[in-house]
C-alpha cells in the first residue's frame, strides 16, 4: 500500500518553483563573490578557442569533404564512417530519451513529523580534520524531529585530529550523536558496516565527513520511503562546496548539477538510480540487512573490495527488487580535489568501481528481478557498457588521426565539445545561474585533453585496489 503524500501536487509544485527560485539566488550570490579576473578570462578564453574552432572547421570543409571522399573508396573507410554516424545516433537518442524521462521526473516533498520514519545517519570519517566537526553541526541543525533521529560518526582509524574533532562535536551535541573509534583503519565500507550493526532507524542515511547538509536534507531524503513502499534507496542532490578556493571545483559544479540533476533525475523516473552517492545516501533498514553479508565480504577477482561500496549497495538493493529513486530536493555540498593529482585519482577509483559493478548489475539486469518494466534499467547498463567498451577503440582511434591529421582532429574535437557543453550550459542556466553556465565550457576542454586516459586506464586496473585519496592531504 503507498501512504498518501500530505502535499496536494499543485502545492509540491510550488514549493519545488519556490526552491528553484531559491537556490538560484543563491548560486548568484555566490558566483558575484567568486568569480574573478582569472575566472573571467579563462572562461572567454575558452569560448574564442572553441568559436575559433567552429570557424576553423568552415574554412577547413574543403579538406573534410575530401578526407570523406577518400575513405568511403575504401572497405575500413565505409566501416569508420558508417559506425562513427550510428554511434551519434545512439548518443543523441540516448539524450532524447534521458529528456523524456526528465520532463516526468517529480521529486517527493517532506511528510509530516509524524510520518516521518526513525533514522540513523552514519558518518565514516578518515582524515578529515575539522570538516567532520563541520558535517555532524549541519547534520545536528536539521529540522528533523530530534526522538526519531539518530547520529553516529566512526573514525577510521585516522591519523590526523579527526578524532578529537569528533570529540568537540560530541561534547557540544552530548547525547545527540554517538562517536566511535576503529582499532585501526580498515576502508569506509568497514566504518558504514559497523554502523550499519549500531543503528536503529528505519532508514539508514550516509552521509561523507567533508559535506554539508541543507535543515530540510534528511527529511526530504526518508519521505521516498514513507509514500512509496518499493522504494529501497535514495540518492541525494550532490553539490561542489569547495567552489572559492580552486579553479577544478568550480568547472565540476556545473558538471555535478547536470549528473546529478538531470542524468540521476531521469534514471529516477525508470525507479534504477545506478548509484546512491556516498556523499548523500539512504537506504531502508530490511534492504541494507539483506545484502548486508555480501556486501561487506565483496570480492572482485578473489580479492576483498575496499572501494565503490555505494554502487555495490545500490546494485544489491536493485537485485531485490526494489526502486532506487533520486531526491532533487536534499541537497549535500560536498568538498571534492583541488589538484590534478586528487582528481584524477578520485575519477579512476570511480571508474574502476564502474567496471566491477556494471559486471555485477549485468548478472541480474537481464532477468526478471523486479515486478514492473525492467527496459529501463537494461538501457541504462547497455549505455555504460557502451562507453566503456569504446574506451581503447576510441583512444587508438584519437592517436592515429592526432598523427595523421591533426589540424581536423583537434578542430572537430573541440566543434564537438562546443555544440555538447552547450547541452550542460543550457540545463545550468535555466536551472541555476546564466554566468556560472560558461564553467561546462572549460570543464569539458579539460577533461577532453588531460583526463581522456582514466576509463582505459581503470578498466586496465580495475582489479586493483586502494582508495587512492585518503591521504593526510586529500584536497
Amino acid at each position: 500500500m503507498y501512504r498518501e503524500n500530505t502535499l496536494s501536487i499543485s502545492d509540491a509544485k510550488a514549493n519545488e518553483e519556490q526552491a528553484i527560485h531559491q537556490t538560484r539566488k543563491i548560486n548568484r550570490s555566490r558566483l558575484k563573490e567568486k568569480l574573478t579576473s582569472r575566472d573571467t578570462l579563462i572562461i572567454i578564453g575558452t569560448l574564442s578557442l572553441l568559436i575559433g574552432a567552429l570557424i576553423l572547421v568552415i574554412v577547413l570543409q574543403p579538406y573534410f569533404e575530401r578526407l570523406h571522399t577518400e575513405r568511403m573508396q575504401s572497405f575500413w573507410g565505409i566501416t569508420l564512417i558508417s559506425a562513427g554516424f550510428i554511434l551519434l545516433a545512439l548518443k543523441v537518442a540516448f539524450l532524447l530519451y534521458l529528456v523524456v524521462l526528465y520532463i516526468r521526473y517529480k521529486s517527493v516533498k517532506s511528510v509530516s513529523d509524524e510520518l516521518l520514519p526513525t533514522a540513523t545517519v552514519i558518518v565514516p570519517a578518515y582524515n578529515e580534520g575539522e570538516l567532520v566537526y563541520q558535517t555532524l553541526m549541519s547534520l545536528a541543525k536539521s529540522n528533523y524531529p530530534q526522538e526519531k533521529l539518530q547520529l553516529i560518526s566512526i573514525d577510521d582509524g585516522s591519523r590526523d585530529d579527526t578524532w578529537q574533532w569528533m570529540q568537540k562535536a560530541k561534547a557540544e551535541l552530548g547525547d545527540r550523536v554517538a562517536i566511535f573509534q576503529q582499532p585501526e583503519n580498515r576502508g569506509k565500507r568497514h566504518a558504514l558496516y559497523r554502523g550499519f550493526n549500531l543503528g536503529t532507524g528505519e532508514v539508514f542515511i550516509t552521509v561523507d565527513s567533508d559535506s554539508i547538509v541543507k535543515e530540510d536534507t534528511l527529511r526530504n531524503m526518508t519521505s521516498p520511503f514513507v509514500v512509496n513502499e518499493k522504494c529501497g534507496a535514495v540518492a541525494g542532490n550532490v553539490r561542489v562546496l569547495n567552489t572559492r578556493k580552486a579553479l577544478i571545483p568550480k568547472m565540476l559544479n556545473v558538471s555535478f548539477a547536470f549528473s546529478f540533476e538531470f542524468v540521476r533525475s531521469a534514471q529516477s523516473t525508470l525507479g534504477s538510480v545506478l548509484c546512491t552517492p556516498g556523499a548523500l545516501a539512504a537506504y531502508r533498514r530490511e534492504a541494507v540487512m539483506e545484502c548486508l553479508p555480501d556486501w561487506i565480504n565483496q570480492k572482485f577477482m578473489g580479492q576483498p573490495t575496499d572501494i565503490g561500496e555505494d554502487r555495490a549497495m545500490t546494485n544489491m538493493i536493485l537485485k531485490q527488487g526494489f526502486h532506487v529513486l533520486f531526491q532533487r530536493n536534499a541537497y549535500v555540498y560536498t568538498n571534492i580535489p583541488e589538484k590534478y593529482k586528487n582528481l584524477y585519482k578520485m575519477f579512476i577509483r570511480w571508474e574502476r568501481s564502474n567496471v566491477r559493478e556494471n559486471i555485477m548489475m549485468s548478472k541480474f539486469a537481464f532477468g526478471k528481478f523486479r515486478e514492473e518494466s525492467t527496459l529501463g534499467p537494461r538501457i541504462l547498463l547497455l549505455n555504460q557498457w557502451l562507453r566503456i567498451s569504446l574506451a581503447y577503440p576510441m583512444i587508438l582511434l584519437m592517436l592515429f588521426l592526432v598523427v595523421t591529421h591533426p589540424v581536423l582532429f583537434i578542430s572537430s574535437t573541440l566543434l564537438g565539445i562546443l555544440v555538447f557543453s552547450s547541452v550542460q550550459a543550457l540545463f545550468y542556466a535555466k536551472r541555476h545561474s546564466v554566468s556560472e553556465s560558461f564553467w561546462a565550457y572549460p570543464y569539458s576542454v579539460f577533461y577532453a585533453f588531460s583526463l581522456f586516459w582514466i576509463t582505459p586506464y581503470a578498466i586496465a586496473t580495475a582489479n586493483r585496489r586502494g582508495w587512492l585519496t585518503r591521504g593526510l592531504s586529500s584536497k
